[in-house]
């Protein structure tokens, strides 16, 4: 049977992610979270969502973009505080930099680290999809074999357009771009024996994410193993509602629910 995995990035960015997270799998289908190890909120998330719910698959989020690094002395990484201080083009423009990629390995090498003091990830992917910058993708496989995590995301996604939404030509230029670094990462994924989803839904849309945009997505793919949708859900402690929440209710959509498995898909995570 064919495997979809709804995926919640960001688990320990904040407490709304991790209230949306925990929320999300207790009382609906969210099966599976990739949490940020260098964030404010990861004890929260290690000891309010991860610890309680073994049976949520989670991954390591690698994290070169919000927050303070683990490390200290990374120079093209940080600025003199030790905050990150590149965005997704910076990184991509250092990304043949030989000192970079030390910085690289040795960040990540520190957030996955810290995350196997207390269990063991079910995969690893990325923030903003830095990961898909092939150099970084590289590193990123060489440590997912090393410390033994099977499976890592590729971002392999069919463009499509739905009525009445209003689509970013930016996000058409992203997908081009990262199916492009997709197709070399894959051979990556082979070379270190790993696994990998067949396709991604999540950048057309990005922070337009809803029940509606991953059906769509879905009816786009033909002949695929592993599906992964992936979303940025939070749980607010007042009346907010923005992009956050509306992916949020994304998890609790049962209509949604029973669609994906009239289509022949097992909801499921990195675990199973």
């Amino acid at each position: 049977m064919k495997k979809f995995i709804l995926n919640a990035d960001d688990l320990g960015k904040s407490e709304f992610h991790n209230n949306a997270v925990l929320e999300g799998f207790r009382d609906g289908f969210l099966k599976s979270a990739s949490v940020m190890s260098n964030m404010p909120s990861y004890k929260d998330a290690l000891f309010r969502v991860i610890m309680p719910n073994p049976n949520l698959g989670v991954g390591v989020h690698l994290n070169l973009i919000e927050g303070k690094a683990l490390n200290q002395g990374l120079n093209l990484l940080c600025d003199k505080y030790g905050n990150f201080n590149n965005g997704y083009l910076g990184l991509l423009l250092k990304s043949n930099n030989k000192v970079f990629l030390a910085q690289v390995e040795k960040e990540f090498r520190s957030q996955i680290e810290l995350v196997l003091e207390t269990f063991h990830p079910t995969h690893l992917d990325s923030h903003v999809h830095i990961h898909s910058i092939p150099n970084i993708f590289e590193i990123v496989a060489k440590l997912a074999y090393e410390y033994n995590i099977k499976q890592i995301r590729t971002q392999n996604e069919i463009p499509y357009f739905i009525k009445g939404y209003k689509y970013n030509p930016i996000n058409l230029v992203k997908v081009i771009l990262l199916n492009y670094f997709s197709l070399k990462n894959k051979q990556i994924v082979k070379k270190y024996n790993l696994k990998t989803n067949d396709y991604l839904i999540g950048v057309s849309y990005t922070a337009m994410m809803s029940s509606e945009t991953i059906l769509e997505g879905l009816k786009k793919i033909k002949n695929a193993d592993i599906v992964e949708a992936l979303i940025h859900p939070c749980v607010y402690y007042d009346d907010t509602i923005d992009s956050h929440t509306k992916e949020f209710d994304i998890t609790k959509d049962n209509m949604l629910k029973d669609l994906i498995e009239m289509m022949d898909y097992q909801i499921t995570n990195y675990i199973e």
